[in-house]
């Protein structure tokens, strides 16, 4: 489900401190729910999850398409880990990744986070939010992940996505993709997302 993104942005997030001159591109309500200490297991469920390996055929198939595209067109691949950051500028800076924006108190917070299958750098964690960076030819990217209380107690799983698309080119391509990012891609995610977190929980 998709959130407003200016609820969002009035919530007390420590990622606002770092992504000023980003742009908050999506903000999505996770079908994943759990008690206030199951943000641990939510990270790792992520930091685990394979998109290439979703049981629906479109977004599979785009998935392994973009990627195809990244090696053709040196844009760089959705679905090979990396080291670092990639060496590419943060648009508009000279930075090469946001951790030197980080404050002290989230330097070398990220023990425990990582990503099997997907090229994100962890950036820092605390009880109930996580965010990591993605930069490549394209676009640099933040993906953000917080544990939202909900009724009751029980906590559910949103993701947001901050975006800087790379000059005209990557503002081309994220506009490009956009329309397959809502209507196959993300759907099929949050379905693939629900349908494992649920065996999960059951096993």
């Amino acid at each position: 489900m998709k959130r407003l993104k200016a609820e969002h942005e009035r919530r007390p997030l420590r990622i606002h401190e770092l992504v000023p001159d980003f742009t908050l591109e999506d903000v999505w309500a996770l079908p994943v729910q759990g008690e206030a200490e199951d943000f641990e297991d939510f990270l790792r469920f992520i930091g685990s999850f394979d998109p290439s390996q979703t049981g629906n055929r479109p977004a599979r198939f785009l998935w392994d398409l973009r990627d195809r595209l990244g090696a053709w067109l040196d844009l760089g691949e959705i679905s090979s880990p990396v080291d670092g950051d990639g060496g590419f500028p943060i648009p508009g800076t000279d930075e090469t990744s946001l951790r030197g924006r980080l404050p002290a108190d989230l330097r070398d917070t990220t023990a425990g986070f990582d990503f099997d299958s997907l090229p994100f750098v962890p950036l820092y964690r605390t009880d109930r939010e996580a965010a990591a960076e993605i930069g490549n030819r394209t676009v640099h990217g933040v993906l953000h992940l917080t544990w939202v209380e909900g009724d009751g107690g029980r906590c559910d799983g949103q993701m947001a996505v901050y975006v800087k698309p790379r000059g005209a080119f990557g503002q081309a391509y994220m506009a490009l993709i956009k329309p397959f990012r809502y209507l196959v891609v993300y759907p099929a995610l949050i379905r693939e997302v629900e349908r494992s977190w649920a065996a999960q929980q059951a096993g």
